[in-house]
């Protein structure tokens, strides 16, 4: 597909097109593009890292056809506008984010458009790769091998019971644990559902 496509695509779950969605596509193919592949792959060959959600996944998603449902695509929540792509035959790793004066360079490529939203919107179309994105070659600090895992190895954490997935049980003292119950969790059980269940155990 064209830039045009993949926009259209990525506008199928929006009722607009912005900025940060052309971001997306752009950096999908040129991601793509450094690594090699000519178009999507069809199969669990290429694995992208966002580390921001939103509109700008929305891009990638649409240049790439990279989804967390196939696994082929994880968020890490930066709060950066940059993906890191990793060829998972070869290994080869490359970060792409935007040049860090890319709105600068941007009017260059809208020169009769005053206003900063439509000038990203013209020139993010238009600017090539190597105005747009930073390449930088890195390492994973954890391998391809184990953010992947392996299909239907399951366990259940020995504090909750609940079952864990694709291996991201934590081992501490003897334990299983998974990682709600081994660290700090994003979420806290609620104070009337503790006496709910004190509650149930004594009745």
């Amino acid at each position: 597909m064209n830039l045009v496509q993949i926009l259209e695509k990525s506008m199928q779950d929006h009722d607009h097109l912005c900025p940060r969605q052309i971001l997306g596509a752009r950096i999908g193919m040129a991601g793509m593009k450094a690594l090699n592949f000519t178009e999507p792959p069809k199969r669990k060959e290429l694995l992208i890292i966002s580390e921001t959600d939103g509109c700008f996944v929305d891009g990638v998603i649409a240049a790439t056809g990279c989804t967390v449902g196939h696994r082929t695509l994880r968020v890490e929540d930066y709060g950066k506008v940059a993906a890191t792509f990793v060829d998972t035959k070869t290994g080869k790793t490359i970060r792409v984010a935007p040049a860090l004066d890319i709105r600068e360079r941007a009017y260059r490529y809208a020169p009769n458009e005053p206003r900063h939203y439509f000038v990203q919107m013209q020139a993010y179309q238009t600017m090539p790769d190597e105005e747009m994105f930073t390449f930088i070659e890195i390492e994973l600090v954890t391998s391809v091998e184990k953010i992947v895992s392996r299909p239907g190895v399951r366990v259940c954490c020995d504090i909750c019971g609940e079952e864990i997935m694709n291996e991201r049980e934590v081992k501490h003292e003897g334990l299983t644990l998974c990682r709600a119950c081994s660290s700090p969790a994003y979420y806290q059980v609620s104070a009337s559902e503790i006496s709910y269940q004190i509650q149930q155990a004594f009745y």
